[in-house]
């Protein structure tokens, strides 16, 4: 993917990440596939949240979705 695919999803995360480190939680990009599909790494109290699935579609994939065109969905990665 471009690198400015790549900057608008560091910026959309760096919208989120707020929240999740509100509890504890961050968010790092490992990658974007030529599909369109961001791989994160939850880090902190997000990776082994039991909501941290929840996490994952509702607030980061959601954020993603909406600020970057051309992302189809977001997985999380270990």
């Amino acid at each position: 993917m471009s690198d400015v695919m790549r900057e608008k999803v560091e910026k959309a995360l760096q919208s989120i990440r707020p929240y999740l480190e509100a509890d504890g939680g961050d968010v790092e990009l490992v990658k974007i596939t030529p599909e369109g599909i961001v791989e994160v790494k939850l880090t902190g109290a997000c990776s082994d949240c039991p909501m941290s699935q929840m996490t994952l579609r509702a607030g980061v994939e959601r954020a993603l979705i909406k600020e970057v065109p051309g992302i189809r969905r977001v997985e999380a990665v270990i």
